[in-house]
């Protein structure tokens, strides 16, 4: 019998780590190819800085003996696990792999990712989890029920923790859909697929037909349920948006963000004094004001079209990464409703959570009136907001730009919410609601008698506007700090967010507080 040596166990290596890096083949990776989707290797390829990816569990295999699984390869057990550097800083990763068994996942496949989750945890980085599986593994019955449950349950433990990112570049139907709803933001490609129930399934048990597309769809899954957070064209691009993403966030919750270090220009700018129109109807669109305000205009939107009512994102000021929420008036004239509410309220807790000052520009006529909306919990959501501000102890800057009426003036981080600085533009109108609506109800009986009730109306708006809807008003009872010139506002918000870096605030101690949910 032939003697092995040392260079045959090598030459087995290095054939077996070829054949693993092939995944299902070359013929399911040119299948991939050819839905215009990489294969799983070649997205982690391209999200880690190069030659820092180190693989964990690689030769890991499945134990299923059941419905001829008895023997079957399945390298990595359909998904890739590991650590590597994005922009210098390390993340953990877990990459599903479509030409082994569809990505499907078993015990083994998520006892890999949970490992990978756990290592984030002790390590404080990021997790990012690039999803592309056809679902549970049938054939391993309970055992994939089971591993789904362990998914979950670490989610739960790094929320709040770490940063988790999910990435849907493929299907992601039943179960496994609920992992990436666990996590802080779902990058979907417009090639991928993710619902709870498809359309088979709807079909036989509702009789509605429906395609993939727009059941779960990027488009359906943020237009309509907001529970995407970004569109992505392809991989590449969905990689490009994670990227981005990070270079926002911290890698902890027991980390400050990524500062930029440069020189920043704080010089006025004139064109925000032009901002706001003369007629209090008119429409403008916020984002105009943000782009103004951030480091170089460098804004990235969350939820862009879900929710349009109000506008949330991360930017920068003077190199600090800032989370920006901002009522829209281009849309519904920046009333806050039941999914703006949501969308504010869920965005004010991750950066709270992750140590990232708020910067909230305020424009809106009020809460959305409406029976839909009352019988949907406009109280219980619009609470979630004022919960949300309240609990958060981050820095709080707030800009009145013009319009902030009623209980919405209040759930824009207002004093009493906690903003630790408040601004107002001159054109700012608070009050508890708009001078005509006012008018009409304190002045009822004195325009009922008069001889010309136009003119009565409009000498009495007049007089409720001059009086209560400016911002002098405020600033005289000190709800606000200044009343400022728009151009001044990017150097005044930087000189606030300086003098505040240092803030701590210490809360009752507790489990947790209970949202409104």
């Amino acid at each position: 019998m032939p003697t092995i040596t040392n260079v045959d166990k090598i030459t087995e290596l290095r054939k077996r780590t070829e054949e693993l890096h092939l995944g299902g083949g070359k013929d399911r990776i040119e299948k991939q190819h050819a839905q215009g989707k990489l294969s799983a290797r070649e997205r982690i390829d391209q999200f880690c800085d190069r030659n820092t990816f180190l693989e964990f569990s690689a030769f890991a295999e499945h134990r299923c003996t059941l419905f001829g699984m008895a023997g079957k390869p399945a390298p990595a057990d359909g998904v890739v696990t590991g650590s590597g550097r994005v922009d210098g800083r390390f993340v953990h990763m877990a990459s599903q792999d479509f030409t082994v068994f569809g990505g499907s996942a078993g015990e083994v496949h998520c006892d890999k990712v949970v490992e990978a989750m756990n290592s984030a945890l002790k390590t404080g980085t990021p997790f990012v989890f690039m999803n592309d599986s056809g679902g549970a593994r049938i054939q391993e019955g309970v055992d994939s029920l089971s591993g789904y449950a362990k998914v979950f349950y670490a989610n739960t433990e790094l929320s709040g923790v770490v940063p988790q990112i999910s990435m849907i570049c493929g299907p992601c139907a039943g179960g496994a859909a609920y992992s990436p709803a666990l996590t802080d933001f779902i990058i979907q490609t417009r090639q991928a697929q993710m619902f709870i129930t498809g359309p088979s399934v709807i079909k036989q048990v509702t009789g509605e037909v429906v395609s993939a597309e727009e059941l779960g769809g990027a488009e359906a899954q943020m237009h309509y349920s907001g529970v995407v957070h970004f569109i992505a064209e392809d991989d590449e691009h969905a990689i490009g948006v994670c990227r981005r993403l990070l270079s926002f966030l911290p890698s902890n919750n027991l980390e400050d963000p990524p500062m930029l270090p440069g020189e920043y220009s704080l010089e006025p700018e004139p064109s925000l004094n032009e901002l706001i129109p003369d007629d209090p109807k008119k429409p403008y669109d916020v984002r105009d004001a943000i782009s103004k305000v951030v480091d170089f205009g460098d804004f990235m939107e969350v939820q862009e079209t879900f929710a349009e009512n109000i506008v949330v994102g991360f930017g920068r000021l003077a190199g600090r990464t800032i989370g920006v929420l901002a009522n829209q008036p281009k849309f519904f004239a920046g009333v806050l409703d039941i999914n703006s509410s949501d969308k504010a309220a869920r965005f004010i807790r991750f950066c709270n959570a992750f140590n990232i000052p708020l910067v909230t520009f305020v424009d809106t006529p009020g809460f959305l009136p409406g029976v839909s909306q009352e019988y949907g919990g406009i109280i219980r959501h619009g609470a979630k907001m004022l919960f949300a501000y309240s609990a958060a102890t981050v820095p709080k800057l707030t800009v009145i730009m013009r319009k902030a009426y009623g209980g919405a003036y209040v759930a824009m981080c207002s004093r009493e919410l906690g903003a630790d600085r408040v601004f107002a533009w001159p054109t700012a109108e608070i009050a508890v609601m708009g001078a005509e609506g006012a008018a009409e109800i304190v002045f009822k009986r004195e325009i009922e008698q008069a001889e010309d009730k136009a003119a009565a109306r409009a000498n009495f708006t007049k007089q409720y506007r001059d009086t209560f809807s400016t911002p002098y008003v405020a600033g005289a009872r000190r709800l606000v700090d200044n009343i400022i010139e728009p151009s001044q506002t990017r150097l005044l918000l930087a000189q606030a967010l300086e003098s505040l870096v240092t803030k701590r605030e210490l809360r009752p101690s507790k489990k947790h507080g209970l949202m409104p949910l």
